[in-house]
């Protein structure tokens, strides 16, 4: 099965597109009680999840023992939810190869996020495995997307349109891999039109204040979910993150239902 039917079949079974980003913050005593408290964030949340999305860069800020956390995480997480790596890796084809080796063998996500700015040959070696995914950042939702993203080229494409255009390539040389987007939500109105029908990785929702309409207007049929983070793991109210997890959840779907 290949990874966009897998994550399309999770979201019909869940009736969700949420996907539940990991990104722990340690406090006070360092990284002591963070494997609980994300034990805690996926049993609550996982039955609400289209995906689950840890987030590289807060595991390896706990230097070792945050990779040793990650790496005890990926093999009790529930394998009937997608994981999707969020790496933003990006380096010649000769040292992706490994990091596709780390991330689709040794820890057996299901899709990783990474930067296409050093062209087609540095994806290349993420292309080949099959039933897995990789995200290409294409529009992101920080406003510096607008410094090289969003810019327009002199034959009236803009920047984003070149990252689309490789996974159109992989897809017309039947790579074995299925290639998504990342689409921010909060740079998405603009952008949507020009967005292949392929799966979208959208963070952007919940603490950075992304509107979901441009989104429900889109008429896309591709399995695209809906990253929140902070607004599950660290929202300042009195909810669980089960409680959490369901409203967003409904939220995403109420707006894509037009209600």
């Amino acid at each position: 099965m290949r990874y966009s039917e897998r994550l399309q079949q999770r979201i019909s079974t869940t009736g969700s597109r949420l996907c539940v980003g990991l990104d722990p913050r340690p406090q006070g005593d360092g990284v002591a009680g963070i494997e609980d408290f994300l034990k805690q964030v996926v049993d609550q949340t996982w039955s609400q999840a289209a995906a689950f999305k840890p987030n590289m860069a807060y595991f390896e800020a706990m230097g070792l023992r945050g990779i040793e956390i990650l790496d005890r995480m990926l093999a009790w997480m529930p394998r009937e939810v997608p994981i999707i790596l969020d790496a933003k890796r990006s380096d010649i084809g000769e040292t992706q190869k490994y990091y596709a080796q780390s991330y689709f063998s040794h820890w057996n996500v299901d899709a990783v996020t990474l930067n296409p700015f050093l062209g087609y040959d540095s994806i290349e070696p993420f292309l080949t495995w099959s039933g897995k995914g990789i995200y290409l950042l294409a529009v992101t939702s920080n406003p510096g997307s607008a410094d090289f993203q969003r810019q327009t080229l002199a034959d009236g494409r803009a920047v984003f349109e070149l990252v689309t255009a490789l996974g159109q390539r992989s897809r017309h040389e039947g790579c074995l891999t299925d290639v998504g987007y990342v689409v921010g939500l909060t740079n998405a109105a603009d952008v949507l039109a020009k967005m292949p029908d392929s799966p979208l990785l959208i963070p952007g929702l919940g603490a950075q204040g992304g509107d979901l309409k441009a989104l429900a207007e889109a008429g896309r049929s591709a399995p695209d979910v809906i990253n929140v983070s902070r607004g599950i793991l660290y929202a300042d109210d009195e909810k669980s993150f089960a409680q959490r997890a369901q409203y967003w959840a409904a939220k995403i779907r109420d707006a894509e239902q037009g209600s």
